[in-house]
């Protein structure tokens, strides 16, 4: 699986909720939360790379690092309607890495321990952990596509991955670059940790 075609998609486009606003353009040390999750994508691994977004300014900074935009006019439909359009326009990968935006200390390095550890067991769902506690990114085979194209509402990959959890991996990281933030005492609390 060495030439795997490769996809990676990144979810931008919720509402965030929980955060009041749209969280992904709140800064940590000067720099929006999305460029954090956009320069954790090693691009050189991935044939295709796609941005999910329901935020034309985010739209604009994929643009700055080369990356495919899908606009989503319904982020009310949840992180489903995300995987979804995502799935759908690169339904030809072999497999694709999913990550989500809202963890600004996600090192790339770890992104290509998860993509290497697919590569040496092409048929595992491979996901990011730390102690034994999966997180994100996570990357599917293409025999899940259709079960994640199943989803509905707010449900995610985490679904799939308890219909088959004898199929999961996981590559240790550092407890911090699982760390999302959702909520504005989220983010404060990183800052005062940076």
């Amino acid at each position: 699986m060495q030439n795997a075609n490769i996809g990676c998609l990144v979810m931008a486009a919720g509402n965030a909720a929980r955060y009041g606003e749209n969280k992904l353009a709140a800064k940590l040390n000067g720099k929006p939360l999305i460029r954090y999750a956009l320069e954790a994508v090693p691009k050189e691994l991935f044939s295709r790379v796609v941005v999910v977004t329901q935020y034309p300014e985010i739209e604009a900074m994929a643009g700055e690092f080369g990356f495919e935009t899908i606009h989503n006019k319904h982020p009310d439909y949840g992180i489903s309607h995300t995987i979804a359009l995502g799935t759908k326009a690169m339904s030809e990968c072999s497999a694709i890495l999913y990550l989500v935006s809202d963890q600004p200390l996600l090192d790339a390095a770890s992104v290509k321990r998860v993509v290497q550890c697919w590569r040496e067991h092409p048929c595992s769902i491979v996901g990011a952990a730390h102690n034994g506690k999966r997180g994100n990114p996570c990357i599917f085979p293409r025999e899940f596509f259709d079960e994640l194209l199943a989803l509905t509402e707010d449900h995610g990959g985490n679904s799939v991955i308890r219909c088959h959890p004898d199929r999961l991996l996981t590559v240790e990281v550092a407890q911090e670059e699982l760390t999302d933030v959702d909520t504005p005492q989220a983010l404060a609390d990183l800052q005062t940790q940076r």
